[in-house]
């Protein structure tokens, strides 16, 4: 088994990425996949962070209502790590359960958006970064999302710098230019997963 780290700023790109490697036949975990699942109705994830921060951040159809609950804790360090206390161990034993369930011969891609900012590199054989520049990021961000410059300046401040992400790279797959250029660096990582998967592990701590 080979335990891949894949992550990228917002509007990077990122899920091209995985969507490529899944294709090739790669197991991908989806952390932010995961952490819908983690809070769906009925669960006790989402009974605690209900319990935390009170019906609001629930819809009329007993949902979470995740912009509602972004409001209550993006200017807030404090309420944030209170929701992530709530929600990282019940995402990360649900990955846990998703890794073990792909068999011992995996390649198996944890798409993750925060490892620079959890420090979590340690934790993956290797670490995949897609870069893109911050310009490109925001045109993304308006283009495909609907942002204002001041909503994507603000969500990409909120992450990591692009140099603290690339700083945790073992592979990076430049994403500034054409699908096919992009479609061209999955094909040449792929084919170096598959080495790394037969070869000796490797110790990242």
């Amino acid at each position: 088994m080979l335990r891949v780290g894949l992550t990228g700023g917002i509007g990077s790109g990122k899920s091209e990425v995985s969507r490529r490697l899944a294709a090739l036949g790669a197991v991908v975990i989806d952390a932010d996949a995961v952490a819908r699942e983690v809070v769906e109705p009925g669960t006790e994830g989402l009974a605690e962070v209900v319990g935390a921060f009170g019906d609001e951040v629930l819809l009329p159809d007993g949902s979470l209502d995740r912009g509602r609950l972004g409001e209550i804790v993006f200017g807030s360090p404090e309420l944030r790590a209170r929701l992530n206390a709530i929600v990282h161990p019940k995402v990360g034993a649900r990955m846990a359960e998703l890794e073990s369930a792909a068999g011992s011969g995996a390649i198996i891609v944890h798409d993750v958006p925060l490892i620079a900012e959890n420090s979590l590199a340690g934790g993956y054989d290797l670490v995949v970064v897609v870069d893109a520049p911050p310009q490109t990021q925001a045109r993304r961000l308006a283009r495909y999302r609907g942002m204002t410059p001041e909503q994507a300046r603000a969500r990409m401040a909120a992450q990591a710098g692009r140099e603290q992400r690339l700083a945790i790279a073992d592979i990076v797959i430049d994403n500034s230019g054409t699908l096919a250029e992009l479609d061209r660096q999955v094909g040449e990582l792929w084919l170096e997963l598959r080495r790394r998967a037969t070869g000796p592990a490797r110790d990242r701590s």
